[in-house]
């Protein structure tokens, strides 16, 4: 693509001072990003008389990005973070598409985009000085914000140059820096945003506070999948502060709802109003579910032949052994620390928003998770949004169900309203991660080895939950996520999926389905490994043909964890690993029995290959987050319903992990892998399975149901 001036995007910017702004698109399916007109420029790095500002488009939810965002620009750019100011985006047209967090993709797809930004304008910076000068540009060097010429001792600040280096081409690849040159990259940099937090700084969505702000709570239907049939807000209207009571839609996918608003001028006569409300609810049928019918017929449905996701060779060959296993995840809420919230002002056509999200991109406009504006008819240029740091996504925040109640709540009033949902709302009306089942067969051969392996996943669909019209016919790939990426060398596989129809909400869950089918894939392997009569590190090693990264990842753990040696009576150990589309990891859990037969998690040793890396310490600090929210799940009880409703309601029925249940985390971090990986979501598959199997070690029982089925200490 064509280079061109910077004259006129300073002018469209409209900067009081001297602007450089500069950035590069992403463009989807290339290789590499393109420098990209102005018309389209997407800028990253303002820099004018007020000093250096870099601007994050991937949300910051505890993952790190505000910090590996700017570090990764900064680097070349040759700034320290105590030199700029972070700024998160919020959606904005020129931010461009990739204003989104999820997936481990921050580090994992921006690595070589962000560094080329800031190579790019320090290189731009450089030649200013250097035509300032009268040098060449090789003379000249970047150093802590400024460009120096050693010869003649002479030094100019980026501010300085701005203008004249706004005017230049930008470089179509510009020089990167030598790893070996690192000063930020690679290196445990303190997070900037930790202090912000710390303090109270930090504007999370739920901190919004506009003037003339009123407040909502709703009802919803407790029967998931029901709807408003009728209400009478006679004595909600009567509770001091209720100004108003509405109906008001939710969206998710292919599923609507209405629930009934109480809008008060404070959220607690809002509350009380809401617990003041007569309705009359259509369940549509659903209030005679049971999650125990439904698990019932995922097991039906097993016999089915599955919708083909893999295969290789046949695995109708005959065996010496066929071992069979039937695996059982169930449904999961996301617990995010922030409760769901949104604060709306609708002002004729023009609606301005206040939350927490994972897309702003889509809630501008077209992006990554469809279209607000597309889907409630309002012009993207009438739409304003102040995205706030988030507490807590793990998938849920990609959804903006929460926004289009607001908005629909806030459009019959004339003032701004913060709606609110409480802890209850937040776990009980979904989307949920999907509850999946897994039908595995292994075949070994006389002398031991694995010739076939099959699963079969049997569950809902997250496309046909999301889309009205998805064919059930066709393959959900994310259902299978994993499952045939595995780099086991077994010479006949065949991997499928049956679709099971359900009603309620699924979401993507941290990790999304590879958090649930990697315990029954891992648990599946160490079965066959015991009936090999083969150690299951061992196992898994000796079935990677050729020096993979999953090889290499199991022979650091073998290492780390000195495997050979035996432990005291009474202690076991388990191991996992997984590799899917956000990266790779192995996990040896080392588990304990107590006096009373109750198990103990006692240490998780961790190998994680991310081919490169950003920050050590938030990639520790990461993995162990996982680690515990895998616990949380594998361990705690997760979401059922009766006769249609939730039965978890907060964190007293569905816990999370209690600092006396957190294991010691033990990390290690390689990075010769072959390509860039994720962090935030890999350290969650594998462990699992790795406590299963260290149970299995330590008890001779084999549990193949989430939450486990075992008294914990």
């Amino acid at each position: 693509m064509s280079l061109e001036s910077r004259r006129s995007f300073i002018k469209k910017a409209g900067a009081t001072g001297l602007t450089f702004w500069l950035g590069l698109s992403y463009v989807k399916g290339a290789n590499a990003p393109v420098i990209s007109t102005a018309k389209s420029l997407t800028p990253f790095i303002k820099i004018d008389a007020n000093g250096i500002t870099i601007f994050n488009p991937n949300p910051e939810m505890g993952q790190g990005s505000y910090q590996a965002v700017a570090s990764m620009i900064a680097e070349e750019l040759e700034v320290s973070l105590d030199q700029i100011t972070i700024k998160n985006t919020s959606g904005e047209k020129e931010f461009g598409a990739g204003q989104w967090a999820g997936g481990s993709s921050t580090v994992r797809e921006g690595y070589l985009t962000y560094r080329k930004i800031g190579a790019s304008a320090k290189e731009m910076l450089v030649k200013a000085a250097s035509q300032t000068w009268g040098v060449s540009p090789e003379s000249c060097t970047a150093k802590e914000g400024k460009v120096l010429h050693a010869a003649t001792n002479r030094t100019l600040k980026y501010e300085e140059l701005a203008e004249a280096a706004s005017l230049l081409e930008i470089p179509k690849e510009p020089k990167l820096k030598d790893p070996k040159d690192f000063k930020m990259l690679g290196k445990s940099v303190k997070r900037p945003d930790i202090p912000l937090k710390v303090t109270g700084k930090a504007e999370f969505g739920i901190d919004a506070d506009v003037p003339g702000m009123l407040y909502s709570s709703v009802e919803r239907c407790p029967v998931i999948g029901g709807t408003l049939k009728t209400f009478d807000a006679t004595a909600a209207m009567k509770v001091p502060g209720v100004v108003k009571v509405v109906s008001a839609e939710r969206v998710i996918g292919k599923y609507s709802s209405t629930g009934v608003a109480v809008i008060a001028k404070t959220y607690w006569a809002a509350i009380q109003g809401r617990k003041a409300l007569k309705i009359d609810w259509d369940t549509k049928g659903f209030e005679t579910f049971n999650s125990s019918d439904y698990e019932h017929k995922l097991r039906s449905l097993s016999k089915e032949e599955g919708i083909l996701d893999k295969q290789k060779g046949s695995v109708d060959l005959p065996v010496a052994q066929l071992v069979e296993s039937f695996y059982e995840t169930p449904m999961v809420a996301h617990h995010p620390l922030e409760p769901m919230n949104c604060t709306v002002h609708v002002k004729g056509k023009k609606v301005e928003i206040w939350t927490s999200t994972q897309v702003p991109v889509s809630v501008t406009g077209p992006g990554m998770m469809g279209s607000l504006p597309g889907m409630m008819g309002i012009n993207p240029e009438d739409i304003t949004l102040h995205a706030g740091f988030i507490g807590g996504g793990f998938g849920r925040r990609l959804y903006f169900d929460y926004i289009v109640e607001a908005i629909n709540v806030a459009k019959q009033v004339d003032s701004p309203v913060k709606v609110v949902w409480s802890r209850e709302d937040t776990t009980t009306q979904g989307p949920f991660r999907p509850m999946t089942f897994s039908k595995m067969i292994g075949g070994l051969s006389e002398k031991n080895q694995v010739v076939s392996f099959q699963h079969k996943v049997i569950s809902p669909g997250f496309m046909d939950s999301a889309m009205p019209n998805w064919d059930k016919t066709k393959l959900d790939s994310m259902m299978t996520e994993g499952i045939s990426a595995q780099e086991y060398d077994i010479p006949n596989m065949k991997n499928s999926f049956v679709f099971a129809d359900y009603h309620v909400p699924m979401a993507a869950w941290r990790s999304v389905t590879s958090s649930t089918l990697a315990f029954a894939h891992e648990c599946f392997i160490d079965e066959l490994a015991y009936k090999a009569e083969k150690d299951p590190l061992d196992f898994r090693i000796d079935l990677q043909s050729t020096n993979t990264d999953t090889k290499r990842v199991l022979k650091k753990l073998r290492e780390i964890t000195n495997w050979d040696k035996p432990l005291p009576a009474g202690k076991a150990r388990g191991v996992a690993q997984w590799d899917f589309f956000a990266g790779l990891s192995a996990q040896a859990v080392e588990v304990s029995l107590a006096k009373n037969g109750a198990v103990s998690v006692d240490k998780v040793y961790v190998v994680i290959d991310l081919g490169t890396v950003v920050n050590p310490d938030n990639v520790k600090a990461q993995v162990e987050g996982a680690v515990l929210m895998a616990l949380s799940a594998a361990i705690h009880p997760a979401i059922t319903l009766k006769n249609g409703v939730v039965e978890q309601k907060n964190f007293d029925t569905t816990p999370v992990t209690r600092m006396s249940e957190a294991p010691e985390v033990i990390v290690e971090i390689i990075t010769e892998g072959a390509k860039i990986k994720g962090v935030g979501e890999p350290g969650l598959p594998p462990f699992a399975p790795a406590l299963g199997n260290a149970i299995f070690a330590l008890t001779k029982k084999r549990l193949r149901k989430l939450p486990l089925e075992i008294e914990f200490v």
